[in-house]
């Protein structure tokens, strides 16, 4: 192959960071800005009607899923109950969120703290 040949090859690549930049925001994948620190969390959010709570906070993506699944296996665990008691059923999502926007003198949320009515 001569050089020529070699530069027209090369010419017709893109690179991934070309790539990146033309993808929406909403399609482009979870990024660690170094200016940002190691202080970004994934929270796993417990919301009841208009009562939102931080129910656990990871420091991974995977850990904050494997706990969502587990905290919505334990509502299901208790669904009959809760439908026979007419309590509301608590929906668990994963926020990204840095340390510094944790409240104060926050602490876990139990997988059934919404039975003893810790979630208000």
């Amino acid at each position: 192959m001569t050089l020529p040949d070699a530069q027209n090859r090369l010419a017709g690549t893109v690179s991934p960071c070309q790539v990146f930049r033309q993808m929406p925001d909403n399609v482009r994948p979870y990024e660690k800005d170094p200016g940002r620190g190691d202080d970004r969390l994934w929270a796993v959010i417990a919301t009841i009607g208009r009562v939102v709570r931080i129910a656990d906070i990871h420091a991974s993506h995977t850990r904050a899923q494997a706990d969502q699944i587990w905290r919505e296996q334990q509502v299901r665990a208790y669904l009959g109950f809760l439908q026979r008691c007419e309590l509301p059923v608590p929906r668990y999502t994963i926020r990204s969120m840095s340390r510094a926007q944790l409240p104060r003198g926050w602490r876990p949320l139990p997988a059934l703290g919404f039975l003893n009515g810790r979630m208000s």
